[in-house]
């Protein structure tokens, strides 16, 4: 009799479990796929990273399908490498500013979206909370700081996430895979920092986006900010050059 109680128990669990495992929102023990969104990236950014927000549009049942799939399969920090994690925010951050202009387009610049949909109470469009991770509502600026900035500590994401705009670092054309995503992040970082359009530099003097500004405390945590520049730019600055910023470009990326 107690063998067969813990055969039915066991059975039961098991039932249970199998039951949980498929509720829509929990994390995935295996990472979903980003195949869809590096067709979309290949099919409507330009390799200097122009977006043709018009494409999207035309394959928004294809972006919607990618978002669910994301949004359903939040990470597990147990299974999930620490590569396939940042993959994830990435491409999340990414796709999902992607749909927020989609949805509201047209318009001149993603600042304009806050008065636009008239959201009470919110500091500005980054804090809006228009889609769920593993079933909890968030927002674009919850991936950026809460978990990109502080879970990571990777500068270089500020190279590899896009808010749609001019002065953005350039949307890559491609899906951020875990397999590739070190070369990616170097690839991003040398792109933006030698871009004579958003950073001029020179080794006496260096005229850089505000992102090094904003967030200088990200760049600095090994070494200066010139420390950290050199590691990418194909100009060499000398320690004690002239550092200003240059005015940020909020208009649509397109």
């Amino acid at each position: 009799m107690k063998t067969i109680k813990t055969h039915i128990l066991l059975f039961l669990s098991i039932i249970l479990f199998s039951c949980q495992s498929s509720v829509p929102g929990m994390a995935g023990t295996t990472p979903p796929s980003h195949k869809s969104w590096n067709e979309l990236l290949k099919a409507n950014v330009s390799a200097d990273g122009i977006v043709n927000y018009k494409g999207f549009i035309k394959e928004k049942a294809k972006l919607d399908a990618y978002l669910e799939s994301i949004s359903e399969n939040a990470p597990d920090r147990k299974t999930w490498s620490k590569d396939e994690q940042l993959a994830y925010w990435i491409n999340a951050y990414n796709a999902f500013t992607v749909k927020l202009i989609v949805d509201n387009y047209p318009v001149e610049s993603i600042k304009d979206l806050g008065p636009k949909l008239k959201i009470p109470l919110i500091k500005d469009v980054w804090h809006y909370k228009f889609f769920k991770i593993g079933g909890q509502e968030s927002s674009l600026d919850e991936i950026e700081h809460s978990i990109l900035r502080k879970e990571f500590e990777e500068p270089r994401i500020h190279f590899a996430i896009n808010c749609a705009s001019v002065s953005c670092p350039p949307l890559l054309n491609e899906a951020f895979e875990a397999a590739t995503i070190e070369s990616q992040l170097n690839k991003v970082a040398k792109r933006f920092i030698n871009d004579s359009s958003r950073n001029k530099i020179t080794p006496n003097s260096i005229q850089i986006s505000s992102i090094f500004s904003w967030f200088k405390g990200d760049f600095t945590k090994n070494g200066s900010l010139i420390d950290f520049l050199n590691k990418y730019s194909n100009v060499k600055i000398k320690s004690d050059a002239k550092v200003s910023h240059l005015d940020y470009d909020w208009n649509l990326n397109e």
